[in-house]
């Protein structure tokens, strides 16, 4: 992967109760140009007490933790430090955590398999303020979004205006997991048309971000 020339450096926490996921992942982003390392803690509440020092853009939370898990974490964090993103990376695909970790305020939930790649953009894109969903998990999201689940803040109201067939199109694809790239690679589009069209989807949903959109959406019934 070739890292982004003149791209700000992302400070990074990696919050895991493994000690070799938590060196592993370190490891890993060390040898990201655009990615610093500025923190490990092994359960939520060391999270808590480094983040004053650590001043971290994003925290990499894991869910299955003692003394402070990730879902308990993550909600306090986004109480205490509310610039800070929390973007998920477990294990875990089950329901329980996955809807209490969006709940309780993370901006992205993926899975420790996810490629490097993928993370490294996951991460940036947190600390820009985009949401993630693993596509392994962004269907049963969407699914439980149709259903009536109460997955975030609904009160954004109606649809502002109404989307194009492209626009649609292009929020199918975001529901399903693809990141702007992905899209536009799929789509035959220029990266940044996507990032455009997605920035108007949200504008229109009068959502905060990509995966409330998404979600706004398939409640409404237009995914």
């Amino acid at each position: 992967m070739s890292e982004p020339s003149g791209q700000a450096r992302v400070r990074v926490l990696i919050c895991d109760d493994q000690a070799v996921v938590r060196e592993g992942l370190a490891a890993i982003l060390s040898t990201v140009a655009t990615v610093e390392v500025v923190g490990l803690a092994e359960n939520g509440q060391a999270a808590l007490v480094l983040l004053p020092q650590a001043r971290p853009n994003v925290v990499l939370m894991d869910l299955n933790m003692p003394v402070l898990n990730g879902v308990q974490a993550t909600r306090e964090i986004c109480r205490q430090f509310p610039t800070v993103a929390v973007l998920v990376l477990t294990t875990y695909a089950t329901d329980e955590w996955l809807f209490d970790a969006i709940r309780s305020g993370a901006c992205g939930y993926l899975l420790k398999d996810t490629r490097r790649d993928d993370l490294v953009r996951a991460i940036h894109g947190a600390a820009q303020g985009q949401s993630f969903l693993d596509p392994a998990v962004a269907g049963r999201v969407m699914q439980q979004a149709v259903h009536g689940v109460d997955l975030t803040d609904e009160s954004a109201g109606l649809l502002i205006e109404p989307l194009s067939e492209r626009e649609r199109e292009i929020l199918s694809l975001v529901a399903r997991g693809l990141s702007n790239t992905e899209i536009a690679e799929q789509l035959h589009l220029a990266h940044g048309t996507v990032r455009n069209y997605v920035s108007e989807i949200i504008a229109k949903l009068g959502a905060s971000d990509r995966t409330h959109a998404a979600i706004l959406a398939a409640k409404r019934g237009w995914i």
